[in-house]
């Protein structure tokens, strides 16, 4: 079996967020979505689960604050892009869809990026890396 990851996201409002990821293109599993939580599927082996504050709160050790990312770093979360215009067309989706810019666009001519941040402030990279640079 392919190993999975789950990015728990700690969210203010869970419909602004689901409504934002769908808005993007990205759907979520019935079966791990109720009122408290939204499991986005990224991939067949990738997912973020966006997580009321209370539910997030559950999996947390007792006490411990939940960072507010409009004003702390507490993650960065990096997507790959088929290309160039694949990373537009999804950071230009997610600043037309509530996100902010995050950082100014990277490019290094084998490597490209840009950056956003979601409604709740977390930071998303999305990188394109030519494959023949990969490679070798």
């Amino acid at each position: 079996m392919s190993q999975m990851i789950f990015v728990n996201l700690p969210v203010k409002d869970l419909e602004t967020s689901k409504t934002f990821w769908s808005k993007l293109g990205y759907s979520f599993n019935p079966q791990f979505t109720d009122e408290t939580a939204a499991c986005m599927v990224i991939s067949d082996t990738i997912f973020a689960m966006l997580l009321t504050e209370a539910k997030f709160k559950e999996f947390t050790t007792p006490g411990k604050e939940i960072a507010d990312a409009t004003r702390t770093s507490e993650v960065l979360v990096a997507l790959s892009a088929d290309s160039r215009e694949k990373v537009d067309e999804l950071v230009d989706g997610a600043l037309a869809s509530g996100g902010s810019a995050a950082k100014e666009p990277m490019d290094y001519g084998t490597m490209y990026g840009r950056s956003f941040t979601d409604p709740d402030g977390h930071h998303w990279e999305v990188m394109w890396m030519d494959p023949a640079a990969v490679q070798g």
